[in-house]
């Protein structure tokens, strides 16, 4: 496809930012000057003189003293571009044309080229102008040599031309560039809604603000401008309302870093002497993992809170390090020297084995000393108890075996007891003081001859003997109770005094005619005779 020539008016001066303007050529009497590509690419220099190099496949022209003739200037064009045609002198011969249109910002006077031979250098010519329109669509109208007018207001300005294309074809890549700007505009009004940051969206809409207005398109782009405007004008409040939310996002995000901070502060002020300091290190990796995590998915803060609110964070965290190391190196201390008490308490046990049950009581006074020994960690501990515990199983199982022994001894001796048990019942039921006496003294006699008997039937005939014993010794109590002299005669006279008593109050109750008196009287009656009941049953 042909490339058109970019526009030539005072405002396209100004190339958007997506294009590149090329660089002006000099031309000859027969050469073309270099023309823009559609796209916005860089034309290279390409333009020569006709006596360097002609253009390939055309012969320069017949006759030099006819100079080459310029295209119709456009008045209100600033960057006049020549157009050459073929040389009346040779019809055959075809002018030289340039590959590419003319460039609109370069004019061809600007570039002086050498003279040829009795050739005058070509009129300086402007711009394309319109010719009869060919077709007029929208906003647009191109005519039959494709250039391409937009109407601005109730004037029509000249943006570009599309030479060897069709004016359709010309019309519409004009069409196709204020598209693409529309696009820009449609794509930064998404953006606001999307809630894009609105310095980003205010930095690209006044960029396209000045592409737009010195845009080589035809459409409406007045419109495209008051969209612009509009737009911009939202960006106000948008950066406003997102700096405030970035401002309560900021300072919840440092609230919760002094949150942290805070919690670790209250930690390493505590009474470090007395901590268990394997839960005390997960609260504190717990606190750095919250640390990390607002980090990295909250907002950057300044880096002047953050570094003094780490630095907070880190001198509490090397304070608790600071007291845990100094505890386990205490500890390791106290462990070193339990240690060693108990190592001793093991080879002193491990000494008492050849003593056998006979060892039993020393190493009795061996444990009470290793439970005041304390810790020497768990390991060490379990290790130095089994030692412990070794020696001292080999102690009991020594009296195990000296019990096994004596007990095949001792069961004679209770089948004996409970024989003699049997024969003592009769006891139990004797009321005479004097025969049970007898009869539990001739008992304990034999009991006593007959010898110990095996350590799990003790009790029982210990509980059966210790129940006749118990009888007698009541009825030993009873006899004296009843026969001492004292407490005899201290009976009697104190019944003698509450028969007395009972005697006078029944003589005042018959004498007595006032209902309350009668009844003070009877309720004293009553106390005395149950006085006397007591002391009867005694005497």
């Amino acid at each position: 496809m042909p490339e058109p020539i970019q526009p030539t008016d005072a405002d396209a001066q100004q190339q958007p930012a997506d294009e590149v303007a090329p660089e002006t050529t000099e031309t000859s009497d027969d050469a073309a000057p270099a023309v823009a590509e559609p796209s916005g690419e860089a034309v290279p220099d390409t333009a020569q003189t006709a006596t360097d190099a002609p253009v390939a496949g055309q012969e320069p022209a017949a006759d030099p003293a006819v100079p080459a003739k310029p295209a119709a200037p456009a008045a209100d064009l600033e960057a006049p571009a020549a157009k050459p045609v073929a040389p009346a002198a040779d019809p055959e011969a075809p002018a030289a044309q340039s590959a590419a249109p003319a460039e609109a910002e370069a004019p061809a006077a600007e570039a002086e080229a050498p003279a040829a031979a009795e050739a005058p250098a070509p009129a300086p010519a402007e711009g394309p102008s319109m010719g009869e329109t060919v077709i007029e669509r929208g906003l647009g109208r191109v005519d039959a040599a494709g250039t391409v007018a937009v109407k601005d207001g109730e004037t029509w300005r000249v943006v570009g031309q599309f030479p060897d294309a069709t004016p359709e074809e010309a019309l519409a890549y004009f069409e196709r560039k204020f598209a693409e700007l529309e696009g820009q505009v449609r794509l930064l009004e998404q953006r606001i809604r999307g809630g894009a940051n609105a310095k980003d969206v205010a930095k690209a809409a006044s960029h396209l603000h000045d592409a737009v207005g010195n845009a080589s398109a035809v459409g409406d782009t007045a419109s495209l401008l008051t969209r612009l405007d509009a737009l911009r004008g939202e960006l106000g409040q948008l950066e406003a309302e997102q700096q405030a939310a970035s401002k309560a996002e900021l300072d919840a995000a440092i609230a919760e870093r002094t949150r942290v901070v805070e919690s670790i502060e209250q930690l390493a002020a505590g009474d470090l002497a007395d901590v268990q300091w394997k839960q005390m290190m997960q609260k504190v990796d717990l606190l750095f993992a919250d640390w990390q995590r607002l980090q990295k998915d909250g907002p950057r803060v300044p880096k002047g809170q953050a570094d003094a609110l780490w630095k907070r964070f880190r001198d509490a965290r090397s304070t608790l390090e600071t007291a845990r190391r100094k505890f386990f190196a205490e500890l390791d201390a106290s462990h070193k020297d339990v240690r060693a008490r108990k190592q001793a308490l093991v080879e002193q046990a491990q000494a008492l084995a050849p003593k056998g049950a006979d060892g039993i009581p020393a190493y009795r006074a061996l444990l009470d000393q290793w439970k005041a020994a304390g810790r020497a960690g768990r390991k060490v501990d379990d290790a130095l108890w089994a030692q412990f515990k070794e020696a001292g199983d080999v102690l009991f199982e020594a009296k195990s075996e000296q019990v096994a022994v004596d007990n095949e001894e001792y069961t004679a001796n209770l089948v004996a007891k409970r024989e003699l048990l049997d024969e003592a019942a009769p006891i139990l039921e004797m009321k005479d003081r004097a025969a049970a006496r007898d009869a539990l003294i001739g008992i304990q006699q034999r009991w006593d001859e007959i010898g110990r008997v095996p350590r799990e039937a003790l009790r029982e005939v210990e509980d059966r003997m210790r129940k006749i014993e118990t009888h007698v010794r009541e009825l030993d109590e009873q006899h004296w109770k009843s026969h001492n002299p004292e407490r005899k005669a201290r009976s009697e006279g104190l019944a003698g005094q509450l028969e007395d008593a009972i005697e006078k109050l029944e003589g005042e109750l018959a004498a007595a005619k006032d209902a309350k008196r009668k009844a003070e009287i009877e309720a004293e009656l009553e106390t005395k005779r149950s006085w006397l009941q007591v002391v009867a049953a005694a005497g």
